[in-house]
């Protein structure tokens, strides 16, 4: 990696600079991982886009020292309610309010221009990155020793090759990097245009509430949508035969909105129609090319999750970029990023799909296939939801959910991922004995030992005497006996 520096080849080039781009940049700047970031743009898109994400974030954006900056500027979400098109309340998905076993809450509300300003703010502290934007990249080609990515100024008009070890397009729905690989979009089925309208409340509408509403109306099904400080959001389906272009128009808009709001109530920050789609590449990496965040799945916004799952995507995927960079691990080590991340984002956008067909009826039994209760019931916590990672990395006994292991705080009152830092951990009960030479060997593989009475109670329940976990807190296989530990230990 010295070597590539010295040549003037850097070891990641990321092409694009949105939430999932930034996030990548500040995980491989913390690691001193030489990184080029390219962008298109000037400056990051000034009006809203995704409004919701979940504790899995947060506690990435904690391992990247954000977490802090952010707390001001969010708001927690206390869950989901559906009710029929005569407003009666048909079924509750609460979330829990106080912070769950990771760490964080599990659904908060933000607004996108604040979290990329943090994001990138935070990726100025990284000597290892270098970030141009108004650069276009054009063409990439690759070959044994890594790719060669044609940039062009925007300004200037002026055009360059860079050289990086591996590109990861962080590029969006249209990405380059995708179509240079070659990798297509595997069709899920969900294809629905809806109007996006976010507003600026002039007075207080306490009325509105808190929740998140998705009103089941067969004829026009629509999502209230609570986001920080005096915005708000609705999203409404369109019918077939209405033009996108005249739906935006203001007048199209406040009828629309006539139900919750009037004028004067609200300023019109923004109305666009999308139409929302779900779908999945049927590649994540080609040689020295990788995708992440949309470039490689598109999903309805029915959970949540878009931007979710990108965060998710970068998380896994850059600690194996450094080990694979560092010599830790052979390029092979890449191959499980797919295997692992493709059939859980499938899975939640699976999931985001029935939950979209639910809104477009009342019937509680539909709500039950997606795992919510009617009101008299106590919804399921998210994570009860949540898919574990595909098949990948392992070791040990299998027996565990691939699955986030929890947060809790330590002994000395640090939290466990501040403890351990972006790497992985070993989670050992207090009066194991490690075997001969363990510490060395954790000590070699730049991972961390975890033995502390704080994660006791949570070996102990999974009936473990350990458990390997992953830079992305993902589990990655557990011990029951020494045989198992040694497995283990032999596969940090």
């Amino acid at each position: 990696m010295e070597s590539a520096r010295r040549a003037g080849k850097h070891a990641v080039c990321i092409i694009g600079y949105g939430p999932v781009g930034a996030t990548l940049a500040n995980l491989l700047g913390l690691r001193g991982i030489p990184t080029l970031v390219l962008e298109r743009e000037t400056d990051a898109y000034h009006l809203p886009r995704a409004v919701h994400f979940d504790d899995e974030a947060m506690r990435l954006f904690q391992t990247i020292g954000l977490a802090d900056t952010l707390l001001p500027l969010i708001h927690v979400s206390p869950g989901m309610r559906f009710v029929d098109a005569a407003g009666q309340l048909l079924m509750d998905w609460p979330r829990p309010q106080g912070r769950g076993a990771q760490g964080w809450h599990v659904s908060y509300r933000f607004h996108q221009p604040e979290l990329e300003r943090v994001l990138r703010d935070g990726v100025a502290r990284w000597p290892s990155v270098t970030v141009r934007t108004c650069c276009e990249a054009t063409e990439i080609t690759q070959d044994a020793d890594g790719a060669s990515i044609t940039v062009t100024d925007r300004r200037t008009g002026a055009t360059e090759t860079v050289r990086a070890e591996y590109v990861i397009g962080c590029d969006g729905a249209r990405s380059l990097v995708r179509r240079t690989m070659g990798s297509g979009l595997e069709d899920l089925g969900f294809h629905e245009r809806w109007l996006v309208v976010d507003v600026l409340l002039r007075r207080p509408r306490p009325d509105l509430g808190d929740w998140s509403v998705q009103f089941c109306d067969p004829a026009r099904p629509a999502t209230y949508v609570r986001g920080t400080g005096d915005r708000r959001r609705w999203e409404i389906a369109l019918h077939e035969a209405e033009d996108a272009a005249a739906m935006e128009a203001p007048a199209e808009v406040w009828r629309l909105l006539a139900p919750w709001l009037r004028p004067e109530d609200a300023e019109l920050e923004r109305a666009a129609c999308y139409t929302f789609h779900s779908a999945v590449a049927t590649g994540w990496r080609n040689g020295r090319l990788l995708l992440a965040g949309d470039a490689c799945h598109l999903t309805p916004p029915f959970l949540g999750q878009g931007m979710c799952a990108g965060l998710r995507d970068v998380a896994n995927l850059a600690w194996k970029l450094e080990r694979v960079l560092r010599g830790f691990d052979p390029d092979g080590l890449l191959d499980t990023y797919e295997t692992e991340r493709a059939p859980h984002v499938r899975a939640y956008i699976e999931l985001a799909v029935r939950l979209g067909g639910l809104i477009n009826t009342k019937a509680v039994d539909a709500a039950l296939a997606v795992g919510a209760r009617a009101p008299e019931t106590e919804a399921p916590r998210m994570a009860s939801l949540a898919p574990p990672l595909g098949l990948g990395l392992a070791a040990g006994w299998d027996g565990l959910p691939r699955r986030p292991a929890p947060q809790p705080a330590l002994q000395d009152g640090s939290r466990l991922d501040d403890a351990v830092g972006y790497r992985g951990a070993l989670l050992l009960r207090t009066g194991v004995p490690l075997p001969a030479n363990a510490a060395a060997r954790i000590d070699e593989r730049d991972a961390a030992l975890v033995q502390d009475p704080s994660v006791d109670d949570w070996l102990a329940a999974q009936g473990v005497q350990a458990a390997l976990v992953a830079a992305d807190r993902y589990v990655r296989g557990a011990a029951r006996d020494a045989a198992e530990l040694d497995a283990l230990l032999a596969a940090l």
